[in-house]
């Protein structure tokens, strides 16, 4: 076998002195020729001609472009009344007549929510102003006749503070008449109801409450460090857990931070509409000014391991995973904050189901 492989070494030489090339597969030949084995053959075979990998995958890629995109402050926070009116009963151990309205009634102001019993109020009404116009008689006709010479000062005192007293008595029994009727203080949406008819009222009990004027706010939740970029006017886009979004305006920031959360309330007043509703979850973007960014398709980011990751893809279509930082997003395009450079290219469709080192086929 020696002999063999010197033989077809002599023949290469004398062809390369006469500028040939013997071909691969006539190299085999003179070997298998000359008595050599089939896994001899097979293995110079493999060695002469070269094996081409196949692209894992057909992509397209592009390159980070410069932008100017708008600032965005992202923070949470619940939707709530903006002053939500609390309506009770005015009068003392009366029952309740009639009640008018329920949870989710619109009301203006005057309008009349319920109604107690007027009978006893009314009577004591009667009463006071008998009373009143009594003392009121006595003391005009002490007038009448003149304060001097006749009564005592002391008199006079007694007639006059009881005319007063009586009137006294008589606009508290009209006060008290004129509360049995339950009116709303404002426009307004009915939140809750706790008047039942047949119920017998203390002062001060709870009957409704109300939203005043439909209103409602976002109360958001920012942290101390960016505090600083929020200011009063600002724009704010919403977006409840329905995926209702509305655009609202920074109305006040609180002087003070929660002392359990360490975060700061800001109050975004948030225009009307009945889907808003009180005590409920929502997210939101405050608008800051735009700046310079470098972005990509956000089909070119692929998330994996709570990471976000590029695949750059070199001169000969091989590609490397890329670890990067993401930020504000717009549209279809995402702001990459670090780990990649604006010379490189990165793949897009098909990004999803590369691994690092694959071979890719790149179409326009």
């Amino acid at each position: 076998m020696k002999d063999v492989s010197s033989s077809v070494v002599l023949v290469q030489a004398r062809a390369s002195k006469l500028g040939l090339v013997l071909p691969a597969a006539l190299t085999l030949a003179l070997l298998a020729g000359c008595g050599g084995s089939s896994g001899e053959a097979a293995a110079a075979a493999s060695a002469a001609v070269p094996t081409e990998t196949k692209p894992a995958l057909t992509v397209t890629v592009t390159r980070p472009q410069s932008a100017q995109l708008a600032g965005g402050l992202l923070a949470n926070g619940n939707v709530m009344a903006w002053q939500e009116a609390i309506i009770g009963a005015e009068v003392n151990g009366l029952r309740l007549a009639a009640v008018h309205v329920n949870v989710g009634d619109k009301v203006s102001r005057g309008d009349e929510l319920a109604r107690f019993a007027s009978e006893i109020p009314y009577a004591a009404a009667l009463q006071a102003q008998a009373n009143y116009e009594n003392a009121k008689s006595e003391a005009d006709r002490v007038r009448a006749l003149g304060e001097e010479g006749i009564y005592s000062r002391s008199q006079l005192t007694q007639i006059y503070t009881a005319e007063k007293v009586a009137k006294a008595q008589w606009e508290a029994a009209q006060v008290t008449l004129a509360a049995t009727r339950v009116l709303a203080p404002d426009d307004g949406v009915i939140s809750a109801r706790n008047a039942t008819v047949g119920a017998v009222e203390s002062t001060g009990n709870e009957l409704f409450r109300m939203v005043r004027q439909g209103r409602m706010e976002w109360r958001a939740e920012v942290t101390p460090a960016e505090i600083g970029r929020v200011k009063i006017g600002q724009q704010v886009e919403v977006t409840t857990v329905s995926g209702l979004q509305v655009q609202g305006q920074v109305r006040a920031i609180a002087p003070t931070a929660d002392p359990q959360t360490r975060n700061i309330l800001v109050y975004v007043d948030l225009p009307r509409n009945e889907a808003l509703k009180a005590n409920t979850f929502a997210r939101g973007i405050f608008t800051l000014p735009a700046s310079a960014a470098l972005t990509v398709p956000a089909q070119s980011v692929v998330l994996r391991d709570g990471h976000s990751y590029v695949f750059v893809v070199d001169g000969q279509s091989r590609v490397s995973q890329r670890k990067v930082e993401v930020g504000r997003r717009v549209g279809e395009r995402v702001e990459l904050l670090q780990g990649l450079t604006p010379l490189e290219a990165v793949a897009v469709q098909g990004a999803g189901f590369l691994n690092e080192g694959d071979v890719v086929k790149v179409v326009q």
